[in-house]
């Protein structure tokens, strides 16, 4: 989002003008930002066949995975709903990886009737798929590395005590189920989690999956997960791309050989993808004066943008209505009969009843995770692809609240 003139735009487009032809609160995202992230990923690991894999998860909207798919991104999903959107978004079942967490076998033959990539992350459930299917349907396995990333337990997802994951310990176990019913594993996966700064956290994880695939002679890929930081702030400290592409691809090559053969390099990325092209556009309802706080209360709250309550995530805002205002501190908060708060104690230009308020790093995990808590409407969703603005989600109305509701007589 750029200042041009007194007045904000993205990509070339007015951000009040969005907020007056769309209302609020509404998603914005941008198909030009997303295209630059898929770019920075694609050309930072030299040398490597590599498999980018968008985690829809981040942001489902049809649209946006017809979009990865232009750029030439697979998709990891992680329902069976995800997999039934990426059939209709146009990926081949050859280009989507399965990825569940604690679902049942019944789900897992689901997606195999899809003809889509499996990737299993229990022991329970890798047996009852050996027993039925044997070397027939090729497996991918998940593996726990026991690494703590990002230091956070709520974002980290390959520590000790996460539920994510069959045990590196457990290998022995892997390999002696897989060998009793001959299962095809073509391929490893670890995913430690999101905010990864550092290199050596991948590379720890990539050594212990080069020492699991001595136990497994027909990989064909390995898929080292995600967790990309991004920046939320001003000067916030993110992932070196760079750095850390040149140092995986380096010792990914060295296994290959190792190995005996090339292997397919794989990553999931999503936050790192859409993160950055999202803003969420919100009206300013109330501006209210307490003995120690001033509150600016918005048309939206947790049901629509729920991280910074369930992950105090840092979003930056601004006031776009007023960018040249005197600065004040703010308590941004929602209309939720909730405690919903945005940000405390924030720097924005003065704002006042009728502001249009932007939350920066709105792409990732903001509409995916909206819910109609408080029987309130979720927002509409709006792409900017070739400096146009394109409705890609209504507003939901009553009637949608309705929709599946049964209504007795009474």
């Amino acid at each position: 989002m750029k200042l041009n003139n007194g007045r904000y735009t993205i990509d070339g487009v007015d951000v009040l003008e969005l907020a007056e032809n769309f209302d609020t609160p509404i998603y914005v995202y941008s198909a030009e930002k997303m295209h630059d992230q898929f770019k920075t990923l694609q050309e930072a690991f030299p040398g490597v066949k590599l498999g980018l894999h968008y985690a829809c998860k981040a942001l489902s909207n049809i649209n946006v995975l017809k979009l990865m798919k232009s750029f030439g991104t697979g998709l990891d999903a992680v329902s069976i709903q995800e997999v039934w959107l990426g059939l209709k978004a146009g990926f081949e079942p050859s280009e989507i990886l399965y990825t569940p967490n604690g679902v049942s076998m019944d789900e897992i033959e689901m997606a195999i009737n899809e003809g889509v990539k499996i990737n299993i992350d229990n022991i329970s459930i890798l047996e009852q798929f050996g027993a039925k299917y044997g070397n027939k349907v090729p497996v991918c396995i998940r593996v726990n590395p026991h690494i703590m990333a990002g230091g956070n337990t709520k974002i980290s997802t390959g520590h000790i005590d996460s539920k994510f994951g069959i045990s590196y310990y457990q290998l022995r176990h892997v390999e002696r189920v897989v060998k009793l019913y001959d299962i095809n594993v073509e391929g490893l996966h670890m995913h430690t989690g999101s905010d990864i700064l550092d290199a050596e956290v991948f590379l720890r994880g990539a050594e212990l999956l080069f020492e699991a695939a001595a136990g497994f002679k027909d990989l064909r890929y390995m898929d080292f997960g995600s967790g990309f930081k991004v920046a939320y702030k001003e000067n916030d400290i993110t992932t070196n791309i760079k750095d850390i592409g040149n140092k995986i691809a380096e010792r990914f090559k060295k296994f290959c050989s190792e190995y005996g053969r090339e292997l397919e390099l794989w990553f999931e990325p999503g936050k790192f993808l859409v993160s950055e092209s999202g803003f969420f556009l919100v009206k300013t309802n109330v501006v209210k004066q307490t003995t120690s706080t001033m509150f600016a209360g918005v048309d939206s709250g947790l049901n629509h943008l729920i991280r910074p309550m369930l992950y105090d995530a840092y979003h930056h805002i601004t006031n776009v209505s007023n960018p040249q205002g005197v600065e004040r501190i703010y308590a941004v908060v929602g209309y939720i009969c909730e405690t919903d708060t945005f940000g405390w104690d924030r720097k924005l230009n003065e704002v006042r009843e009728g502001d249009i308020l932007a939350f920066h790093n709105a792409g990732a995990y903001g509409f995916s995770m909206a819910s109609n808590y408080n029987s309130r409407f979720r927002p509409a969703e709006v792409l900017i692809l070739d400096g146009k603005a394109h409705l890609i989600r209504k507003r939901e109305t009553i009637q949608d609240i309705l929709n599946n509701q049964i209504e007795l007589n009474f």
